[in-house]
């Protein structure tokens, strides 16, 4: 059974081509993919991402249970509304999701993870939520539509009400603030996105996401696909789940060390298999990849480099660059000249730090 958001009509309507994304029936783009990306990089863009899951978590203890799920630290948390960007994992130190929680008040976080590992998900947080006495809420009443690029925050700022408008605008990075439509619709904005631009995440009832997104269409801003998602994230050097990783892959392996907190006194799951990791220093690593000859990079080519062979992991042309770009996961080590096998041919590209593009504008070294 295929799943649908609310939007499925609206965005066919728009002449959506639509593709199965994960279970749910999605647009990929609405005539031009190139266009949407160029478009949430200059002007502003919208996504329906209603497909993923908001959970809410509730109880005197939620804080210690984050504390022992999450490799990252709940504990930089202090403000009310800040987010957090962290990984879960099993207790071999494998990812089972990325995500994102949000510190509403000390009984209460939201998260919000991703569509294709829901289930296992739910299934996981509450097994270990029971011990805490902390009770998981999925809040399937919620709709999420993401608005991305240098015009986004001014064009949302239009449909929230006049009163709301100072505090939203001085809303800091990663971080969430309850506010209301002009029409008083309850909005929780956040600004936490998966493009490399500036904007908003708005969550808000389902019963009021059409509205919303025509209100926002009107005021000018374009939709856009999960395709132009894909090629902006990979720009903006975003790991996609299932893709970059999974439940075989530590963070360490995943250029996720930032988000791992070996903080005193904190047994968060899979801890001590990264520990050992991180002493024995010879994970897999992620690499970021540029090819200047013509060309596409896709998952699964083979990488060669001086200490073995590897794989591309997210690989797209990339509209901002005019050049294939791509994450690859190889052996430890420096990895020396790396080619690509291309259909038989083994083909040079460059090293580089990703991102790759950062506020729509190419990152030192990226070009050459």
């Amino acid at each position: 059974m295929t799943l649908k958001t609310l939007l499925n009509e609206t965005h066919r309507s728009l002449g959506a081509k639509m593709v199965d994304f994960g279970g749910w029936d999605m647009p990929i783009h609405y005539g031009s993919q190139i266009d949407e990306h160029h478009l949430v990089r200059r002007a502003a863009g919208m996504f329906d991402v209603s497909h993923m899951t908001v959970v809410d978590l509730k109880g005197a203890r939620t804080r210690e249970f984050l504390r022992q799920l999450l490799a990252n630290s709940i504990d930089k948390l202090k403000v009310t509304g800040k987010a957090l960007y962290s990984c879960m994992l099993n207790a071999q130190g494998g990812v089972i999701d990325d995500l994102i929680v949000y510190f509403l008040a000390d009984d209460f976080f939201r998260m919000v993870v991703n569509a294709s590992t829901r289930e296992k998900d739910l299934a996981w947080i509450r097994q270990h939520a029971q011990a805490f006495g902390v009770e998981v809420i999925e809040r399937e009443d919620l709709a999420i539509v993401a608005v991305q690029g240098p015009q986004a925050r001014a064009l949302v700022a239009g449909l929230v009400a006049e009163g709301d408008r100072t505090a939203l605008d001085k809303l800091g990075r990663f971080a969430a603030l309850d506010v209301a439509s002009t029409d008083g619709v309850p909005l929780f904005v956040a600004r936490t996105g998966y493009t490399g631009e500036d904007g908003y995440e708005v969550l808000l009832p389902q019963a009021a996401v059409v509205g919303f997104w025509n209100a926002l269409l009107a005021a000018g801003v374009k939709p856009a696909g999960l395709g132009a998602r894909d090629t902006l994230r990979l720009e903006a050097g975003m790991n996609l789940y299932g893709q970059d990783m999974d439940e075989g892959v530590t963070p360490y392996e995943a250029a996720l060390a930032w988000t791992v907190t070996l903080d005193e006194g904190r047994a968060f799951i899979g801890r001590d298999v990264l520990e050992a990791q991180k002493a024995a220093g010879n994970a897999r690593q992620m690499i970021g990849l540029v090819m200047d000859d013509k060309g596409v990079l896709r998952h699964g080519q083979r990488v060669l480099t001086a200490n073995g062979e590897g794989e591309i992991l997210s690989g797209t042309f990339s509209p901002t660059l005019g050049k294939a770009i791509a994450f690859a996961r190889v052996p430890a080590g420096e990895p020396g000249d790396v080619r690509v096998d291309i259909r038989g041919k083994e083909v040079p590209v460059r090293v580089v730090k990703f991102p790759f593009v950062r506020d729509g504008q190419p990152q030192p070294g990226i070009n050459g």
